[in-house]
């Protein structure tokens, strides 16, 4: 059994599965904010809370320029949503937005009942997905760094969230508000450190790869857009796969070959969601670095979702926070088995792009051929003269690049191939023309 800090953080505090929280939602929007905008967002919330193991049992949006700076929603809008609250007995109440710690306080104060924010709940459902050494330190760490503002109320205080539930996977236990402050940062500057040393470990496997001449094609997209299953239909990579929010939340790398014969490096990337919190960015940014360190970008849409524009827009913000928007990408429209018509439209809206069904396999053909294709424009083609009794350099020119053509000489090979910068130098004393 683990006695991690991460398992001890999550021991006694997670809710019980059989008896499920009830939620209460609640948005601030603009007055002249669309309406279907509005319900759309707090439908993306009542999902998320579904996955992080409540229910929605009823829901409050109120109109106004700006959040107030005490309670988030006006005081009399709070006493109502009090009144509420007592009606549907309601356990927690949710906010679209983030709240301020000092907004937190209040409301829990007036509500009498736990007030957390969209970004607590995503943290919660990353706390119940991350397996891995990487993916659990980089978890806490967002966590932790969210936590540590919200500790307040003087030297003799108990931490406001010790309770189990949504957004308390990580109760810190009854300590005093100073020394629970400094076992929280010595806490988060070895995570720091250990995450670091990943990241190193993770850059010496992304050199062995390198050297490898492979191509490295990142999948990215909205969480639950079918990323997982896509990996798996192409690689048999046995990758987890839940129709839930973040089921994924460690990367996976699978060897591919397109259709021509060459070989590919393919990984799965975490999910991203419209507002994801900049904690999570910054603790995943050495996970997230496959997508911006990729040749290629494979962008998964999931064509029957709502409003998938909105759901692009979303990841290319994210990608812009990593620095992955240089990267090219090939947008594929997924579940065009479920939404055939989205799918075509919105292979209207992007030219390029494919649209494919990951879970009966429709249209990867199609989409092994773009793929290919685009990998092709990005490569150099070499002219390689090869003497018949290096046979190992032929191999290794077929092995690292796509050979355009081969010509018997007198004495050697003639090829053309495609090949990497990487495959190029170090097949360079065979090299005749570029």
């Amino acid at each position: 059994m683990s006695n991690s800090p991460y398992d001890e953080a999550l021991a006694g505090t997670l809710i019980d599965r059989t008896i499920r929280e009830r939620i209460v939602l609640v948005a601030v929007a603009d007055p002249l904010a669309d309406e279907e905008d509005v319900e759309a967002s707090l439908d993306e919330l009542s999902l998320l809370v579904d996955t992080a193991g409540a229910d929605e049992v009823a829901r409050m949006v109120q109109r106004r320029d700006a959040p107030d700076r005490g309670w988030y929603i006006g005081k009399g809008k709070a006493e109502e949503l009090h009144r509420l609250c007592l009606a549907v007995d309601a356990d927690t109440v949710v906010f679209d937005n983030e709240l301020a710690p000092a907004q937190q306080y209040n409301l829990e104060k007036l509500l009498g009942r736990t007030a957390i924010d969209r970004t607590a709940v995503i943290l919660d459902i990353f706390a119940q997905n991350a397996h891995t050494q990487e993916g659990r330190a980089q978890v806490e760490l967002a966590l932790l760094r969210y936590r540590l503002p919200r500790l307040r109320r003087g030297a003799g205080a108990k931490l406001s969230q010790q309770r189990g539930g949504v957004g308390a996977r990580f109760g810190g236990g009854e300590t005093k508000i100073e020394t629970d402050r400094r076992r929280i940062m010595r806490r988060i500057n070895k995570l720091e450190r250990d995450l670091a040393g990943l990241a190193e470990t993770r850059a010496l496997q992304r050199k062995g790869r390198s050297r490898s001449g492979l191509a490295s094609v990142a999948v990215v997209g909205y969480t639950n857009a079918g990323k997982s299953t896509l990996l798996n239909r192409l690689t048999d990579s046995g990758v987890l796969v839940e129709d839930r929010l973040f089921a994924t939340l460690d990367p996976t790398t699978r060897r591919l070959s397109l259709p021509g014969g060459e070989p590919v490096l393919l990984s799965d990337t975490v999910g991203f969601i419209s507002r994801l919190p900049h904690g999570l960015v910054e603790s995943f940014k050495s996970t997230l670095e496959v997508a911006s360190r990729a040749d290629y970008l494979v962008h998964v849409v999931d064509a029957s979702s709502p409003d998938p524009e909105a759901q692009i827009a979303a990841v290319r913000d994210v990608l812009t926070e990593i620095d992955a928007d240089r990267v090219p990408e090939l947008v594929v429209a997924n579940k065009a088995d479920l939404a055939p018509a989205a799918a075509k439209e919105l292979v209207a809206a992007h030219p390029g792009s494919v649209a494919i069904s990951a879970a009966t396999g429709d249209g990867l053909d199609l989409f092994l051929r773009t793929l290919a294709d685009r990998l092709r424009a990005l490569s150099t083609v070499y002219t390689l003269q090869i003497p018949y009794d290096r046979g190992d350099v032929l191999a290794a020119a077929h092995r690292e690049g796509e050979v355009v053509s081969v010509l018997d000489g007198d004495s050697a090979w003639t090829l053309r191939a495609r090949l990497s910068d990487a495959s190029a130098g170090r097949l360079e004393e065979f090299v005749v023309a570029e």
